[in-house]
């Protein structure tokens, strides 16, 4: 892990997606945070020592889904699958899909295994199997704030954890979709999945891969921020360790989706390209439903100084 001594940074981006604004002042106290995300062969420690079945291995409860159809009612997650040709963006089912004997220990589906992925990070975690990693090992998931504020890395403000060009001089410094996404990768990263740990340049602090990759879970529900209130004749109020919103809040509402819990996950992934997702970025978050789990979501652990 790394010590990160805390300090108040700019939290947020009014350059890019409007769930990102405002951009805000923001203190976050001392914490020790992973140094990169948690792997296949350490997860593997954890399941081999405590037994625990993640959510992808458990067949979903009808009941629980009452407009699931029927084939969806077996253990499995979400795997993206490359289409052959142009699709609409505006429709994900044309990349994902739910396939059944996908999970943490069959990364790209059934037959598929980790053998060769040891340092890779885990994926096909849901929110819940992630919070029962960090308690095993005494640790916690970060709270929004914390994590943006290391994966910044010390550039405040910057729109990249390295500055303000995504690849300065053509040098790839994380695993994103260089290409037409989702049909054409151009591989200029080498990696056309997730990539091991420590295959890029590490940020200001020393912390790898906070960037790309993969998506990591924080504890924060999903929220829209909220600009810093003012008060004595115009000073700002700075927010220390600002912890997300209401469970009740997190809930997408209207349609006919089932009304799922959100938390923020942040980083973006090797699925994030120029042409649709934008989000390799410290500021970038997305609402990711709990009960879910794909192959491009995995997480890192941290642990607070008292206080």
């Amino acid at each position: 892990m790394v010590h990160l001594s805390g300090g108040t940074f700019s939290m947020g981006s009014n350059r890019f997606y409007p769930e990102e604004a405002p951009a805000r002042p923001i203190r976050v106290d001392g914490f020790w945070i992973d140094r990169a995300p948690v792997t296949n062969r350490e997860y593997l420690r954890f399941v081999q020592a405590t037994g625990h079945v993640t959510l992808a291995e458990i067949a979903p409860d009808p009941a629980d889904y009452p407009m699931m159809p029927a084939e969806m009612a077996q253990a499995g997650s979400l795997l993206f699958q490359r289409p052959a040709g142009a699709v609409d963006l505006r429709d994900f089912r044309q990349w994902w899909s739910f396939c059944a004997g996908t999970d943490w220990r069959h990364p790209w589906g059934p037959g598929s295994g980790i053998e060769d992925l040891a340092d890779h990070p885990v994926v096909h975690v849901a929110y819940q199997d992630a919070e029962a990693y960090a308690a095993w090992c005494g640790k916690a998931l970060p709270s929004e704030a914390e994590w943006e504020f290391a994966a910044r890395g010390g550039l405040d403000d910057a729109d990249y954890a390295w500055g303000d060009s995504l690849a300065p001089e053509g040098r790839m410094l994380a695993n994103y979709w260089q290409g037409e996404f989702p049909c054409v990768n151009d591989l200029l990263d080498g990696w056309e999945r997730t990539s091991p740990v420590g295959s890029f340049p590490p940020n200001g602090y020393g912390l790898e891969d906070m960037i790309g990759n993969v998506w990591e879970w924080t504890s924060d529900w999903w929220s829209i921020p909220r600009p810093a209130r003012k008060r004595f004749k115009g000073a700002c109020c700075v927010p220390s360790n600002p912890r997300g919103g209401k469970r009740s809040d997190s809930i997408e509402r209207g349609g006919d989706a089932p009304r799922i819990a959100r938390k923020v996950i942040k980083g973006g992934s090797h699925l994030c390209a120029a042409n649709y997702c934008r989000r390799y970025r410290p500021a970038a978050r997305h609402p990711q439903a709990i009960d879910s789990s794909t192959c491009h979501i995995g997480f890192r652990c941290v642990i607070r100084e008292s206080r």
